[in-house]
């Protein structure tokens, strides 16, 4: 019979969208100490589910990845998390967790679930580490937006990603707005490059969440059933979509033998409008995971797909029946 899982590290890593958590992960993973056996959860705001896919195109065996998409591990009555974070852990048994909300969640309500009863003995907090791109600082749709907000007052590690592309005033600005908030006293802030953050940080205690705290539930967690038992319609794709926090996403799964012309999948990437695209694509060129947030389109090539993936999030109104009809036109449904 199997140990008690407990004591096992536990770290958040949040940030807006396109902060650019996904990368850090995935920086993080190529970083792991050989002999430790980690479990990643990743949460997404759409609903068909990118992240795991990215996140698994070039792990090693001893990193275990879990999705809950379509935005729900954050909400108040978090269920789905609770039943895929205990079977992540069931068959993971690892030493440390990490947890990658969606850019649009609330990082309190992801602790509140850890820091639960249930939880107790089995998860100990590490630092939440948010990633922030601090460009974003000069924006009011960012800084009046409660959940970038929540970010970076739950950050007990703030990381400025993407700092290479910064003006003169960028970071101080960030620093300025955190010394503004009282957010920064006893956090560590810090410039990133491509996400590449330091180990060290994951393994700080948090201080951003105190004793005490009560979560809204401490149920235990029930059963999940891993299988996706997707029937496709003739036309050979789904389309999903879901809406809150003042953004939308947009999302289509292909069935597996449909195949992209790669050239003109990566302009329709670039030309888009959209805040976020992220995709799991097999090409004419091979596999590949796509990832947009506005800078330029990265390209992650992959093993091998179940099926083929994208997911659009935009701000207010996004033509999806146009880029539904470009990016049907840059496929082969066979």
């Amino acid at each position: 019979m199997a140990e008690p899982l407990s004591g096992i590290a536990t770290n958040i890593i949040t940030g807006f969208l396109g902060a650019g958590k996904s990368t850090a992960i995935l920086d993080l993973i190529s970083n792991k100490p050989n002999d430790e056996n980690w479990a990643i959860l990743v949460n997404e705001f759409g609903e068909v589910g990118i992240d795991g896919g990215l996140l698994s195109a070039n792990h090693s065996e001893k990193v275990h990845i879990r999705e809950v998409p379509g935005g729900c591990m954050c909400c108040s009555a978090g269920l789905p998390m609770l039943m895929a974070m205990n079977m992540l852990l069931a068959r993971a048994r690892p030493q440390r967790l990490i947890i990658e909300p969606t850019g649009l969640g609330h990082p309190s309500e992801v602790m509140n679930v850890l820091s639960g009863e249930h939880y107790r003995d089995v998860l100990d907090i590490h630092s939440t580490v948010t990633l922030v791109d601090a460009r974003k600082i000069a924006d009011p749709r960012y800084t009046n937006h409660a959940t970038f907000n929540e970010q970076l007052e739950m950050g007990d590690v703030i990381a400025a990603s993407k700092s290479d592309l910064y003006g003169p005033a960028d970071f101080d600005d960030l620093r300025s707005y955190l010394t503004q908030k009282n957010w920064l006293e006893q956090r560590t802030l810090a410039r990133v490059v491509d996400g590449k953050l330091d180990l060290e940080w994951l393994d700080q205690k948090s201080k951003s969440w105190g004793e005490g705290k009560q979560p809204p539930f401490a149920g235990s967690p029930l059963p999940s059933s891993e299988t996706d038992h997707r029937e496709f319609p003739p036309e050979g794709y789904i389309r999903l979509s879901n809406q809150a926090e003042g953004f939308a996403s947009h999302g289509w799964i292909f069935r597996p033998e449909t195949t992209f012309n790669e050239k003109e999948i990566a302009a329709l990437l670039c030309n888009s409008k959209a805040d976020r695209i992220k995709a799991l694509l097999l090409t004419d060129a091979g596999a590949f995971g796509y990832n947009f947030s506005g800078d330029a389109v990265q390209r992650v090539p992959l093993n091998a797909l179940n099926d083929s993936r994208i997911e659009v999030i935009a701000a207010g109104e996004f033509p999806a029946a146009e880029f539904e009809a470009e990016l049907l036109a840059a496929c082969d449904l066979q």
